[in-house]
């Protein structure tokens, strides 16, 4: 079943009245009042937890005040529901233990969840100091990522606003969104080598009504990645890269999985990239919708692949690749889309031939290949896409075994 679509009108007039109510008459709940010593050496942990739970039971509007410094903390569960709209304003440093063995909880640094009315915001950053488990990253390997936790997880939030704060070094992804409603991240920084496994900057699944808004990520895989079940989802103005650029899928790896409806990435560049704007699903899959997709106004600089439609995706080598994708992929534009590709086939659409894609358009790309092989050109299979306006490459010169 589709969620509900909600207005962007709803999004702002909602805001408005949150900062109204969390700045009048907010009772402040300042970590080191609770005990948190903030010396980059004790455990933080409690002190910040005793805070959010007084902060959560008040019947007022409340803020939870980090402070500048260095806070060594273990897993955390920021949990509702709250008996009013809450903030966290996080100004220091928060850090994740270097030894994932020490962390409690499996697959979450600090999460949020359960909560109506959430802000979490401030100029602090939370470090998950991921470069030893870097080092033991098994996904390439065995394809088992589970033992890797996230940073930052976003469970069962409505009408929440995320804004201004870092993620930097996480062991695996950086933040995940699920099961979300209404929800705003803005102005976020997210910072981790072009080398680091497996580090997705915002990942997005079984949520509706998500906008991500002017997020600077460098990271070691997607910038910005939609999962299944994910709806009404506006990416904009993401500057992004290094990084594997902004991707919808992968798609249709698991049992039951949820359509992908409703999703637009605009006004974003994206830079020394392996991949642009992509859409990916796996050989062999289950049974799957990704529809109404736009990716408008994009600027590439030295990306690999700028343009690509991927239902061969297999990163590990262990698919089935003589069974074909049984995702359908409809109603996808590509508009006003230009830069630079470092591989001459600068647009790939690679369609399922037991599904073809449904409805694709290009409309106005201008794409360069950078290297001295020749100019750049395009590969299709199972696709035949409508064209409007100059497109460069000429789309589907070149036919591709599939």
């Amino acid at each position: 079943m589709s969620s509900p679509t909600i207005s962007r009108s709803t999004t702002v007039i909602f805001f408005f009245f949150l900062g109204l109510i969390t700045n009048a008459q907010a009772a402040d709940f300042h970590v080191k009042r609770y005990g948190a010593r903030a010396n980059g050496n004790s455990d933080d942990s409690q002190a910040i937890m005793k805070a959010w739970k007084d902060a959560c039971m008040s019947t007022k509007p409340s803020k939870v005040v980090i402070p500048g410094g260095r806070y060594v903390v273990d897993s955390m569960k920021f949990q509702g529901p709250c008996m009013a709209p809450i903030h966290v304003q996080v100004e220091g440093r928060l850090q994740a233990p270097t030894n994932i063995k020490k962390m409690r909880s499996d697959d979450t640094w600090i999460a949020f969840q359960y909560i109506n009315g959430l802000t979490l915001s401030g100029s602090g950053t939370f470090d998950g100091r991921g470069s030893l488990a870097w080092k033991q990253n098994e996904c390439a390997s065995s394809g088992k990522c589970s033992s890797l936790p996230i940073s930052l997880r976003f469970f069962s939030l409505n009408n929440s606003l995320i804004k201004d704060i870092t993620s930097t070094d996480s062991k695996f992804f950086h933040m995940n969104v699920h099961n979300c409603r209404n929800v705003t991240l803005q102005n976020i920084n997210i910072d981790a080598p072009g080398d680091s496994p497996n580090t997705d900057g915002i990942h997005i699944g079984g949520s509706s009504g998500v906008t991500i808004r002017n997020a600077r990520i460098k990271t070691g895989d997607d910038c910005v990645s939609i999962g299944d079940g994910s709806q009404q989802i506006n990416v904009e103005k993401v500057t992004c890269g290094p990084g594997h650029g902004i991707s919808i899928g992968s798609l249709g790896k698991y049992k039951n999985e949820k359509p992908v409806s409703g999703v637009t990435v605009r006004n974003c560049t994206i830079s020394n990239t392996m991949f642009g704007v992509r859409i990916k699903t796996w050989p062999d899959s289950t049974k799957g919708i990704a529809t109404n997709m736009q990716f408008e106004g994009i600027v590439m600089n030295n990306v690999g692949t700028p343009i690509l439609i991927d239902q061969q995706y297999c990163p590990y080598g262990l698919c089935k690749h003589q069974i074909p994708s049984r995702v359908k992929i409809s109603n996808v534009g590509f508009k006003n889309i230009r830069g630079t590709s470092t591989a001459q086939v600068a647009l790939k659409l690679v369609c399922s031939r037991g599904y073809p894609c449904k409805n694709v358009k290009l409309s106005n790309i201008n794409l360069k290949y950078s290297g001295t092989n020749g100019t750049a050109i395009s590969e299709c299979s199972n696709v035949k896409p409508a064209l409007s306006g100059r497109v460069v490459p000429p789309a589907c010169t070149r036919a591709f075994a599939a």
